[in-house]
Formats: C-alpha cells, sequence, structure tokens
C-alpha cells in the first residue's frame, strides 16, 4: 500500500532520521505533542551547560537569547522581531490580549463551538467584566468553518477569537478573509495559531490581527512552556499583565537596577513573560523553528496534505468517514466511524504501538515528516481489525 499522491519537487522525503523514533513506533500524533528532533534537543542541552558554569554567563547573554529567539518568531510568522513577545503559554498570551481589548457593554466575543478551553476561559471571564457577549459560532457537519464566522460579525462585534484550523478535527478557518471581514467591523482579531504554526504558511502582515499567540511544543517542534505573541504595532504601548525587571528600560545595564524607570523595553518587549531568559527553551525554539524554515512551511504542508489525502483514502476504504480536505486543513486528518467508536481503540492501537488521538467521536490522526508508509499502514491495520 502507498501512502504518498504523485507530487512536485516541494515534497519532502522521510525525516525519520533526525528524531529518536523507534521502527516499532507509529506516532501520528503531533497534534498531541511533536517529539524533539535530534537537532532542538542538542540546543536545549546546550542551554541546560550554561547554567553548569553560571560565572561563565554575562548579564548580556540575559538578552541574547530572548533577542535570537524572537527573531525566530518574526521569521516563521512574519511581521519585525520588535513585534513579537515571549510567553510561557497560550492562556498567557491571550491573557495580555484580552487586557488590552477593551469593549464595550452589549458587544460580542466571536469564538468556534468546541474551541480549546484556552482559548475560550479568558474571553468569558473578559465578557463577564465588560458586560459583554459570547457569540459561539457552529457549522453543521461537512460545512466550512469560515462562512459560519463571517454570519457571526457585525456592528455589535467587538473580538473574534478564533485558530486557523478546529483542534479536534482540523477544520479550517481563512484567516485573511476573516481579518478584512473583522477590520470593515472594526472588531479586533485574536488568533491561537498552536495548532497550525509551522505546519501551514502564516504572514502576520497579510492577515492583520491585534494578537496572535502560538505555544510552541505542537507543529513548531520545540519545547514545552515556550511560546510566541504577536502583538500588532499600534498595541505596542498597552498595558502588560506583570511587571518585571527586564521588560524596563535600561534593565542591560546590571550596576543600575534600582534605578527605578517607567519606560519599557521597545516594542512588544514589554509583554514577555518574567525570566524568559531560558536558554535551554529559547535555544531549542529557535533550533526547531530554524528546521522548519529549511523544509520550509509550505513544502510541510504540501507533504503533510499529500500524506493525509492518501490515508483519507485508505480509511474509507475499510468503511471509515473521512472529511472534504476542502474544509480541514491539509496537516489534519478526523477519522469517523460508522457507529459507535470501538471500545478500547486507544488501548488497542497503544498496544501495536501506534499512537494517535480520539477527540469526540472522530479519531485525530496527524502525522509529520517522521513518518512513512509503514506507520500509516500499521495504522490502517489495527483500525481495519477493529472494526471487524
Amino acid at each position: 500500500m502507498g501512502f504518498w499522491l504523485n507530487g512536485t519537487m516541494s515534497m519532502i522525503p522521510c525525516q525519520r532520521d533526525r528524531f529518536d523514533i523507534p521502527r516499532e513506533v507509529a506516532y501520528l500524533n503531533c497534534a498531541y505533542m511533536s517529539p524533539l528532533a535530534h537537532d532542538v534537543s542538542a540546543a536545549a542541552s546546550k542551554g541546560v551547560a550554561l547554567k553548569t558554569a553560571p560565572w561563565t554567563y554575562r548579564p548580556a547573554d540575559f538578552f541574547t537569547h530572548t533577542e535570537t529567539a524572537r527573531s525566530r518568531f518574526a521569521a516563521l510568522a512574519g511581521g519585525k522581531p520588535d513585534d513579537f513577545a515571549i510567553v510561557p503559554s497560550v492562556s498567557y498570551g491571550l491573557a495580555v490580549a484580552a487586557r488590552n481589548l477593551p469593549l464595550r457593554r452589549g458587544q460580542d466575543i466571536v469564538v468556534l463551538a468546541d474551541q480549546f478551553p484556552s482559548n475560550l476561559y479568558i474571553w468569558r471571564e473578559h465578557a463577564i467584566a465588560c458586560g459583554a457577549r459570547i457569540v459561539t459560532v457552529t457549522r453543521e457537519a461537512g460545512e466550512a468553518w469560515t462562512p459560519a464566522v463571517l454570519a457571526a460579525i457585525g456592528p455589535d462585534t467587538g473580538i473574534v477569537a478564533v485558530p486557523n484550523c478546529h483542534w479536534a478535527d482540523g477544520g479550517l478557518v481563512d484567516l485573511e478573509t476573516v481579518g478584512a471581514a473583522c477590520r470593515k467591523a472594526g472588531a479586533a482579531l485574536v488568533l491561537d495559531l498552536t495548532q497550525s504554526i509551522g505546519a501551514l504558511p502564516f504572514d502576520v502582515d497579510r492577515v492583520q490581527p491585534d494578537f496572535m499567540v502560538a505555544a510552541c511544543y505542537k507543529w513548531a517542534m520545540g519545547p514545552y512552556g515556550m511560546g510566541m505573541l504577536y502583538v500588532a504595532p499600534k498595541h505596542h504601548g498597552g498595558t502588560p499583565i506583570e511587571h518585571n525587571w527586564m521588560n524596563r528600560g535600561g534593565s542591560e545595564d546590571f550596576s543600575r537596577l534600582v534605578d527605578y524607570r517607567n519606560d519599557f523595553q521597545p516594542g512588544a518587549r514589554r509583554f514577555d513573560m518574567g525570566e524568559k531568559a531560558n536558554p535551554p527553551l529559547l535555544m531549542g525554539a529557535a533550533a526547531a523553528i530554524d528546521m522548519l524554515l529549511g523544509w520550509g512551511i509550505a513544502n510541510i504542508a504540501e507533504t503533510l496534505g499529500s500524506r493525509n489525502l492518501a490515508l483519507g483514502e485508505a480509511a474509507r476504504g475499510i468503511g471509515l468517514l473521512a472529511p472534504d480536505p476542502a474544509t480541514r486543513a491539509p496537516h489534519f486528518l478526523s477519522l469517523g466511524f460508522p457507529s459507535d467508536v470501538p471500545g478500547g481503540l486507544l488501548d488497542r492501537l497503544a498496544a501495536e504501538n501506534v499512537f494517535v488521538s480520539l477527540r469526540g467521536r472522530s479519531l485525530r490522526v496527524t502525522p509529520h515528516l517522521y513518518n512513512d508508509d509503514t506507520d500509516c499502514e500499521r495504522l490502517i491495520a489495527v483500525l481495519r481489525e477493529a472494526l471487524g
């Protein structure tokens, strides 16, 4: 069985040798957490080693690694390094966005149905505090998200908070179209791109969000506890959710830290998290992004799209349901069952060293470049047996 479609020169060959994945493991679960490539682990280990000899760690080093990571974030998502803050999580970045996007009483915050909790709880709290409303966008099975989101944007819309693709099934949102609708309505656009950055091309200059946040441990293929926050230049003068010494003007001069200052570091740096100068995380994230950029994000999307198209065809061949590729992100495949999900399915798959996720009544299959035909054949074989 072959799982590669006829492709173009941009198709990327299997990169399994760059990861420490045993041959007997079929890990098709990047949307859960990516494995760290050898280069990324080596970079993070180099960062850990810096702490073993702190007498060699100069004051300037507190800033050097943060600026390197910031430049990589801009290379991945567009914009300028000054537009990016270093954050520990999506929830932190979204809290910054909510702090700096006031709402009028009666305005709406638009979200997707069953959106990931971190991109809902903050907006519920913000709506309560401002007397605003949450408008939850729904869609029928098989329908696209974009028309439903556009229909929800109107004169009362204050904020649209959406992903590029739904975390459960990969349902795609056309961010350029939604961004244009937000600007026309005078609404702010806030994006959580954790499930797409690094696997789908994205450019802040084309979409023009007010804020965009993404954790690095999924499709950005970096370490846990590190994320990027894009802040549109018009919000650079906003209010951070914490006040730490490194974000203030002149903090590079350790001899004058108690000459307390009211000004901040330039650009989005005022929104950086405390203790941001964490070399293992910063160096690991930068190495991961360098790897992705070396492959090319558009090439990654095309390669994973071809893989999932073939996987979807094979799944339909054993009686499973696969969505229309036009309605989902190419790096996501959600497989439905003709009736109930077979009992103990994930345990059965794991017993065969095949790893995917179950989200609701759908099996979320998210391969990456470390997967090959053998991995996909094993998944289909176990599913065929489970369906009887």
